[in-house]
Formats: structure tokens, C-alpha cells, sequence
């Protein structure tokens, strides 16, 4: 051993491998957990078996219990593998919004040995068809509210076939009427050759699915599309293992493994691995009840969480901002709250300290990746809880802080970049193995993932963001990468350069603002509203530029690279934030 290494060596064992957090941890939290290697749906399976008269899934009224939820995936699984030709390891995705449909299909692609690859519903047709091509997706299934978008990405991509699905398959009779007659606009096109009727295809196909082995460690559950530590979106492949590590580390933390019928508030986005993990599978693993809510409507939030008596509510900052500003929010009774975890963005203390005082309930911000599964960190529910950290790294997990030059592992109080370890880690980003040999490096036995993000750790374990990663926007707990949005822009016909940044807002954190120099055929001819409204087609809403600023030059390095640093602390400056 050099004696540069020595140092380092000793840092990691002194700091990071004898765990240091592990003496906040509240008691009745085990400091290790025994992680068996089974297939992710066989929570379903489980809950199916104890609970199968319970209420699984509550969907603006209509109640669908464990035992209908196993026989409808069940049924979803055989018909992927009989009519469709799936087969193991194949992809599967989803154009959905949280409905039943999801989670019948996510379970029942699963069980047929196939990878879920969830897309956003916000997403153009553009958008889809790339994840969709990334990905090799066979089979599709959609929401009929944006057949356009569907249908352009079905004819872009390397699809087969495309089921069909509406918000009004499963609602309770009459909300299903009222939205047919008045509401639903949209009829998709179905051939029974390449299109089909979700709804229809469980009505009239029965059968059991033959479930193909699984190795839980090596097969691929999911295949998440993020933009990573480096911009452009590619699927992150969390195995079965990965995610029900982190399912497992989960209920270790919150719930230190007690069996109680937790009732979870499903708003979160199940497409996100946030409320696909922490809602979804978590809710089914428990064999809770999920109150499935397709959108944000704070009314109905309320009311559900009021009339339901919700405990368990994941979100991010801004939701909980929304909901402490809300006019009429003390008309509710919101006390059946207990536990809330923040994630996606920092929490501000204020308010986290108004949400507790108007429920009573404990909200605490934690920290994860799509690519960690995403959770790696949370601050305790009731033991000792730093504000503006995001608290300690949960069971099997260990974190370290590193120098992003070096890999050298900094002592507490330093500012390095964040590094993990763990049973959640994901097994690598799909078909880029370039990215894999940069996000990932081995060193004292182990497996470690930069996760992009500049942090310390202070004495007794804590971890705390110093900076995200430089480039990244975080609007409404949305990541945009400002490489995705530039090559749009840089699409126009009228744009010579562009370059997009940040800019902090109170209320959604930051918004997207793009700066543009024009070709000189169009300056004075082209607006900030004609780039929004060309980028409004090409692009998801909460990736849209939400300011437009025209410039003659952009500043750029001696190498003629934009420099968005520059950018950004000139908009500091500017708003009296430097």
C-alpha cells in the first residue's frame, strides 16, 4: 500500500465502514436486515394471501380488493404471454397516470418475466417513441387521453402492439357514465390486429400465467428513463433485488417492520421511481390501501386523506406548499397524518413545521436516485432530526463522501461528491456502458455509485447537499436537464445559440429560463412566445422555458463552450441573490 493510500484508507474505515449513523438510529430500527433474493411481485403474492378480502386500491370511489387485483394480473400477465408473445425479458411499457390499470399491468407484466419501463404521460409523442426505441419495447399500454401522442410514437418506434386503456374503466358506475357522456372526447383508434381495448382484453381472456424463473439479483424489473448524472434520459435497470432491497429498507425505517393496514395517499407519480417504490410497491407489500389519485386536485386530496383517514403521505416540497397556502385547508381534518416523507428537493423548514402543526404528523425529507431505487437516505421519523439535512443512510446502505477528481474518501465536514453503496444500487444504465464506467468505481471491496451531488457528512452521520449537480432544474420536484432542452431549442429555425439555466422562484423552486441568440435574418421578427410555443411541442410542460431572454452573445470559455455558470450568477446577481 502507497502511502498516499494510506490516509484515505483509514478515512473510510474511521468514517464511513464503522457506520457512524447506525448511533441515531432509533431503537426500534435494525441496524441490518436479511434481504432475500425473490421476485418483486411476489409482494403481490404475499399480501394476496394474507389479506385477500382487503381493500387494495381506491380509485375515486371505486374499491378493488387484493383478491381482484391478483386474479386482474394474473389474467394481464397470460395475456402478454398468449396473444402477445412475450416472453422473459421482455420490455413492456407505460403511458399511464396512477390508475388501477397501472399497477394491474406493472404486476402482470412482472409475473410474466417481462421489464416494466414506465414513460411520463406528460411526454410528447417525440418523447415516447425515443424511450420506447431506447428501450426495444414490444408492447404498449396507454391512456386514451393522448391518442395523438400515442399514435405518433407507435409509428416512430419498434412497437407491436398497443393496448388501450381510459380513466373511466375503472371508476364506480355512475363517475363512469358522467365521464363517457360529458367528458371523455377522445376514441383511439382498435383493429384488434395491432391496437386493443384494455378493459375488454381482461373481460374476455381468462387464464393463468406461466411464470418463468427469476433471478432476482441478475433479471430486470424495471427499466427507469432518467437524465441521470449527465443529461440526456437512458434507462436506469433496477433488478428485482434492487427494488425490493429498498421496499425492505423502507419499512425497516418508517415502519420498523410492524404489520398495521397503513392507508397511503397514491399521488405521488408511479411512472417516477419516487411513488412507484415508496407508494405502489409499498403499499402492496404492506397489504395497505393506496387512495389512487390520477392528478393533482387539492380539493379532492383533501377530501380523500379527510374521508379515508390517510396516514402515510409521500410528496415533494412544493405539494406540501401548496397544500399550507391552501385557503380552506383547515376546513379538513387532517389529524389521521402520521408520517410524510419529502423527497426531490430540499424541504424548507418553515414548511415542514407548518404541515406538522396543522396535521400533527411527523414530515421528514430523505434523499434518493432513480438509480438507487431510489431511497438512501432519510432523516428519522421521531428520533433526532437535522433540518436542512437529508438524514441518515438507511439499513445495508453505506455513504460516503469522496473527492470527484480523486475517489478519495474525505473525512467529516469536507465537501466531496456523495457516493453510495448498497443493495438498491442499480445494476447499470441500459446499452451505455461509457456511462456505467463513469458513475461507477470499485475500491475497498466495494461497488460505489457517484450520484453527481456535492455533499458533506458532519460527526454523527448526517448527510447534507451542499449543491446539486451543477446543471440540473428542479421545478416542481421535476428534473430538467438543460442539455435536452437546449437541443429543442437549437432545433428552430431562427436559434444560433441557446443556452438554458435555473432561476430560483419561492413557490416552485426553480423555473426554466432559456437564453437565445437569434440568426440575424430573424431578430426583431421572432418572440419569447414563439420559442415557448415551438418548445411546448417537443417537450414535456414542466420542461418548457418558462422565460425567454434574447441576447447578442452568450459568454463561453476559451474553447467556445457556453458557459452556463456565468449565466447563473449573472441571474443571481440580478435578483439580489448573489
Amino acid at each position: 500500500m502507497t502511502s498516499e493510500a494510506a490516509p484515505d484508507k483509514e478515512v473510510f474505515e474511521k468514517y464511513y465502514l464503522s457506520k457512524p449513523w447506525l448511533d441515531n438510529y432509533e431503537p426500534e430500527t435494525p441496524r441490518e436486515i436479511e434481504i432475500p433474493e425473490k421476485p418483486l411481485y411476489t409482494i403481490l403474492d404475499d399480501s394476496y394471501n394474507i389479506a385477500r378480502d382487503h381493500t387494495a386500491l381506491i380509485f375515486l370511489g371505486r374499491r378493488i380488493s387484493y383478491e381482484e387485483l391478483h386474479h386482474m394480473s394474473e389474467r394481464f400477465g397470460y395475456i402478454l404471454q398468449k396473444k402477445f408473445g412475450v416472453e422473459k425479458g421482455d420490455k413492456v411499457a407505460l403511458y399511464l397516470p396512477n390508475t388501477p390499470q397501472f399497477v394491474i399491468a406493472y404486476y402482470g407484466a412482472l409475473k410474466a418475466g417481462a421489464t416494466v419501463t414506465p414513460a411520463s404521460p406528460l411526454y410528447t409523442g417525440e418523447e415516447l417513441a425515443r424511450q420506447l426505441n431506447d428501450s426495444g419495447a414490444k408492447v404498449l399500454v396507454a391512456i386514451d387521453l393522448f391518442t395523438d401522442n400515442v399514435e405518433k410514437a407507435f409509428k416512430d418506434s419498434g412497437v407491436e402492439k398497443v393496448i388501450y386503456t381510459g380513466i373511466d374503466d375503472y371508476l364506480p358506475g355512475l363517475k363512469a357514465f358522467i365521464y363517457r357522456t360529458f367528458m371523455k372526447k377522445v376514441k383511439p383508434p382498435i383493429d384488434n390486429r395491432e391496437r386493443f381495448q384494455f378493459k375488454k382484453l381482461l373481460e374476455n381472456e381468462s387464464g393463468t400465467v406461466d411464470r418463468p424463473e427469476i433471478e432476482p439479483k441478475e433479471d430486470l424489473a424495471a427499466l427507469m428513463y432518467t437524465g441521470g448524472t449527465t443529461g440526456i434520459p437512458k434507462g436506469a435497470m433496477l433488478t428485482h433485488y434492487n427494488l425490493y432491497s429498498n421496499i425492505l429498507q423502507i419499512d425497516a425505517w418508517l415502519f420498523r417492520g410492524r404489520k398495521k393496514r397503513d392507508i397511503f395517499v397514491g399521488l405521488l407519480p408511479w411512472f417516477h421511481i419516487y411513488g412507484q417504490t415508496a407508494v405502489m410497491n409499498f403499499g402492496i407489500f404492506s397489504a395497505g390501501t393506496i387512495i389512487v389519485l390520477p392528478r393533482l386536485d387539492i380539493k379532492e386530496l383533501l377530501k380523500s386523506i379527510e374521508k379515508y383517514r390517510a396516514n402515510v403521505f409521500h410528496g415533494v416540497p412544493t405539494l406540501y406548499a401548496y397544500l399550507i397556502n391552501y385557503k380552506d385547508i383547515k376546513k379538513y381534518d387532517l389529524t389521521s397524518i402520521e408520517a410524510c416523507i419529502s423527497g426531490a428537493a430540499p424541504l424548507p423548514v418553515s414548511v415542514a413545521e407548518k404541515f406538522e402543526e396543522i396535521t400533527g404528523g411527523k414530515l421528514r425529507e430523505g434523499y434518493g436516485l432513480t438509480e438507487t431505487s431510489p431511497v438512501t437516505h432519510v432523516n428519522p421519523i421521531y428520533g433526532k432530526y437535522k433540518f436542512g439535512s437529508i438524514g441518515l443512510p438507511v439499513p445495508n446502505t453505506i455513504a460516503a463522501i469522496a473527492d470527484p477528481e480523486k475517489d478519495e474518501f474525505l473525512p467529516p465536514g469536507e465537501v466531496g461528491e456523495l457516493v453510495v453503496t448498497g443493495p438498491q444500487v442499480m445494476k447499470g444504465y441500459y446499452k451505455r456502458e461509457d456511462e456505467n464506467q463513469k458513475v461507477f468505481f470499485e475500491k475497498y471491496g466495494y461497488r460505489w455509485f457517484r450520484t453527481g451531488d456535492m455533499a458533506k457528512m458532519d460527526e454523527e452521520g448526517y448527510f447534507y447537499i451542499v449543491d446539486r449537480k451543477k446543471d440540473l432544474i428542479k421545478y416542481k420536484g421535476y428534473s430538467v436537464f438543460p442539455r435536452e432542452v437546449e437541443e429543442v431549442l437549437y432545433r428552430h429555425e431562427a436559434v444560433k445559440e441557446a443556452a438554458v439555466i435555473g432561476v430560483p422562484h419561492p413557490e416552485y423552486g426553480e423555473l426554466v429560463k432559456a437564453f437565445i441568440v437569434l440568426k440575424d435574418e430573424y431578430k426583431g421578427r421572432v418572440t419569447a412566445e414563439d420559442i415557448i410555443n415551438y418548445a411546448k411541442q417537443h417537450l414535456a410542460p414542466y420542461k418548457v422555458p418558462k422565460e425567454i431572454e434574447f441576447r447578442d452573445d452568450l459568454p463561453k470559455s476559451a474553447v467556445g463552450k457556453v458557459l452556463r455558470r456565468v449565466l447563473r450568477e449573472e441571474e443571481m446577481r440580478k435578483r439580489g441573490q448573489a
